[in-house]
């Protein structure tokens, strides 16, 4: 039996990060950018979105083989309380149920920061994505028709939704994940 771990993402992961994600980059449309981030650019993006939300890195026998997390959904300050996730996984370590630990921990924690939805943003077509992400509780709730153009084509990004917590005026307050316990 293997063993599992999820924990917090440090700066030194950021090499294998970028590992893990240049194959979304490279060869599908799932990730709209068009170069592979390298581990410096990597290392910053932990840094500023550790500075609020969590980051959580999934190892099983002691190799780094996915990641999650979370960041403001946008800008404004009334977006404070939702929160976009992604989610990547090494291309050999899907459907072990990984991604579900990662998305029930980053759950968790979203939720105790004072988040009340999360948004994901999957480039559709994308049964895979769409199904996984049903399956943690999230909701179709719009699709962007032809928003990006990625190997060749126009995609489609769908958006879909997870309450966290029931919502309330005034709404619960925000904590950035470095002041939880």
């Amino acid at each position: 039996m293997s063993a599992r771990k999820i924990r917090f993402a440090k700066p030194e992961d950021a090499g294998r990060v970028a590992e893990i994600y240049a194959p979304y980059v490279e060869k599908t449309p799932v990730s709209f950018e068009y170069t592979p981030p390298d581990a410096d650019e990597m290392r910053r993006r932990i840094r500023d979105v550790t500075r609020e939300y969590p980051w959580l890195i999934l190892e099983e026998d002691g190799k780094l083989q996915g990641y999650a997390y979370a960041h403001r959904y946008g800008e404004r300050a009334a977006f404070r309380w939702s929160c976009e996730w992604s989610i990547y996984l090494d291309e050999g370590f899907r459907g072990r149920g990984g991604g579900r630990a990662l998305y029930e921990e980053l759950g968790r924690l979203c939720t105790r920061m004072g988040c009340a939805a999360a948004y994901v943003l999957v480039a559709v077509p994308n049964p895979e994505s769409i199904g996984f992400h049903e399956r943690m509780g999230f909701s179709l709730v719009a699709v962007e028709k032809a928003v990006g153009y990625k190997l060749g084509a126009w995609r489609d990004l769908a958006i879909l939704e997870r309450r966290l917590r029931p919502l309330s005026a005034p709404p619960a307050v925000f904590r950035p994940i470095g002041s939880l316990d």
